[in-house]
């Protein structure tokens, strides 16, 4: 097993996945061949991966998102390790949860930066918001990404390792020339204190004590101020298909949860028998 795992990471490392990318995938991965300890994974049946995944569904109550995490893990190892062709019935795609993501008003953002005094965190947290951006992408930024001439960011392979260009707001331009004054950074845009790119940890806690001090008690993480981003991007009207383009979305399908924010507006609508005295 262990020497199939190796195989597997080195493999995944090969095809150039994201840190993040390639311990979802290694860890669904294990988790299926430590299940079956007592056999070589690669003789594992179609009949032993359709009794794992039931026992993930129904009983160990697996969310959606994990589901499909060990499907793709499962397809990686079996049809690109391996070769071997499985039937398409067997890995079913689980319909995706219509759950709306949480997302923040511009006004909570603004409070969760007000409450942020150290300049790099407060420079981290507001261009994280103000270019929709991923954990992931923000700490792979260069000084030579922020591009001051066309107002432009780029974002270099970011998911699905694609390159993609994002406004650059002017204000957020004025807050990082500030930045950079203080901090003088060398190559990576955002480093640490012992130099080299900035921990996604360490973002994640900033964005935690802010969100205590500005007293937000909604269920946020980092991500959600891109979910914010996007909201408030369809919000003030930009066409659906730009902001697919910003956020870097294959289908636009997915772009199209944001407009959610049409739902929410609906109460904000006056119906008419407001203006019927019904004394």
């Amino acid at each position: 097993m262990k020497q199939e795992l190796n195989h597997v990471a080195y493999y995944l490392k090969q095809k150039r996945y994201s840190d993040r990318t390639i311990r979802a995938y290694y860890s669904a991965i294990k988790g299926l061949f430590e299940h079956f300890s007592y056999k070589n994974p690669q003789y594992l049946t179609e009949d032993d991966l359709r009794d794992y995944m039931e026992l993930l569904v129904e009983k160990r109550k697996a969310s959606t998102s994990y589901q499909k995490i060990v499907i793709s893990g499962i397809k990686l190892y079996f049809e690109e390790i391996l070769g071997r062709e499985l039937d398409d019935l067997l890995l079913i795609i689980p319909q995706g949860s219509k759950r709306l993501p949480t997302f923040l008003s511009k006004e909570e953002v603004k409070s969760i930066i007000d409450n942020i005094d150290n300049l790099k965190h407060k420079s981290i947290i507001a261009l994280i918001y103000s270019c929709g951006l991923r954990i992931g992408e923000v700490v792979n930024l260069k000084i030579k990404d922020i591009d001051s001439k066309n107002m432009i960011v780029w974002i270099r392979e970011g998911k699905g390792r694609k390159d993609r260009l994002v406004p650059l707001s002017i204000k957020i331009l004025e807050l990082l020339r500030e930045y950079w004054k203080n901090y003088k950074p060398k190559d990576w845009l955002f480093e640490g204190q012992k130099g080299g790119q900035y921990s996604t940890e360490s973002i994640q806690a900033i964005f935690k004590r802010s969100c205590q001090k500005a007293r937000i008690n909604k269920d946020v993480t980092v991500h959600t101020l891109r979910h914010s981003f996007a909201t408030h991007l369809i919000e003030q009207g930009t066409n659906l298909k730009y902001v697919q383009k910003i956020l870097g979305h294959k289908n636009i399908k997915t772009t199209e949860i944001y407009t959610h924010v049409t739902d929410i507006q609906i109460g904000k609508i006056s119906s008419p028998i407001d203006d019927i005295d019904l004394k």
